[in-house]
């Protein structure tokens, strides 16, 4: 899938969450929630394994730099990991609000 379609799909999402603001709509802004968490996921999982992989070559290549390598590379993901939790917060704060 193509940046432009993803970007697509995220910002329709969006729009879907915040037009939850009747009754009569309420169903889209559920589905707009859920497709944002789905993406939050998907877009954390990526993130991570690219950090993993990348990780996991520069130890391949240098294998005594390995304990730099490990700390250097976890600050990055805990961090990546606790914007996709702050993600899924929200969207499930709007499924259910």
């Amino acid at each position: 899938m193509t940046k432009i379609k993803l970007l697509a799909i995220m910002m329709l999402s969006t729009a879907m969450t915040f037009a939850a603001e009747g009754a009569a709509v309420l169903p889209i802004g559920k589905l707009g929630g859920a497709i944002g968490a789905g993406l939050a996921v998907i877009g954390a999982g990526l993130g991570i394994g690219k950090f993993a992989a990348a990780a996991a070559d520069a130890t391949a290549r240098q294998p005594e730099a390995a304990g730099d390598i490990r700390s250097a590379v976890n600050l990055p993901l805990f961090l990546l990991e606790g914007v996709a939790i702050i993600a899924l917060i929200v969207c499930l704060l709007a499924v259910v609000a």
